[in-house]
């Protein structure tokens, strides 16, 4: 985020409505000195919720874009999301299921890609499994599962011979506090789409019986999983003993 070109849209944006920085300040319940602050790119001197607020009563929005490594953070968030499909699809594979990754579809104007397309030869369900490492818009997701399952039954058929008479959904996640809250935050809407949780999910794996939706998040703490730990402090043990050559850890 550029804070003086924020600074230079949030002032251009109020004279065009004909308004003082009070006026703005009232509109987003905020102070004049808050306006003031940012109209004049500092920030760092604001919160976030702050600059939200005050865009919003501008009928604007904020947008964070995050640079890392001249585009490796691209690469990084693929190699956790390659790692999530890795996981779930061994693991399915190691039940009997038949497993496709990255399977691709085109059917007039629905178009896209199953994570995982997995087939249970003995019950004959299809399985959509849905991995996201980031849910920024739930309703957007729901959406395109739903296509996805719509499209199962022709692309099973078209594109391996399976013979579906069922289709289940899977919605894998890793075990991350962020997704834990923005999940409980649309509880109800995914609730709709995916109502069983994660030690059902895993159970029914093992031994399908008919159509089931569900959302299951894969901890991250798990030895076989191979998924990391997000951010946070690393801790260094200092020894029980030592010599008294040793000098202490920092």
């Amino acid at each position: 985020m550029d804070d003086r070109r924020v600074g230079l849209i949030v002032r251009a944006l109020r004279r065009r409505r004909g308004w003082r920085q009070v006026d703005l300040a009232r509109a987003a319940g905020r102070s004049q000195g808050m306006v003031s602050l940012v109209e004049r790119g500092h920030l760092d001197r604001v919160s976030l919720r702050v600059v939200r607020l005050i865009l919003a009563a501008l009928e604007a929005t904020a947008v964070i874009e995050v640079r890392w490594r001249a585009g490796a953070l691209d690469r990084l968030l693929d190699e956790d999301h390659a790692r999530l499909v890795g996981v779930i699809a061994e693991r399915l594979r190691r039940a009997n299921w038949s497993v496709e990754t990255e399977v691709t579809y085109a059917h007039y104007r629905e178009h896209g890609s199953y994570d995982i397309l997995a087939f249970h030869p003995s019950s004959g369900i299809v399985l959509v499994v849905e991995c996201k490492t980031d849910l920024p818009s739930v309703e957007g997701a729901l959406r395109k599962v739903d296509e996805k399952v719509r499209m199962a039954p022709m692309v099973a058929r078209e594109r391996f011979g399976w013979q579906p008479n069922g289709v289940a959904r899977l919605l894998v996640m890793p075990e991350i506090s962020t997704l834990r809250r923005r999940v409980g935050r649309h509880a109800e809407l995914l609730r709709g789409s995916f109502p069983s949780g994660s030690v059902h999910m895993k159970q029914w794996i093992a031994s399908p019986s008919g159509p089931a939706a569900g959302l299951w998040f894969l901890s991250p703490t798990n030895a076989h999983s191979g998924i990391r730990r997000p951010g946070g402090r690393e801790r260094v043990r200092r020894p029980t003993a030592r010599s008294g050559n040793d000098e202490a850890v920092a």
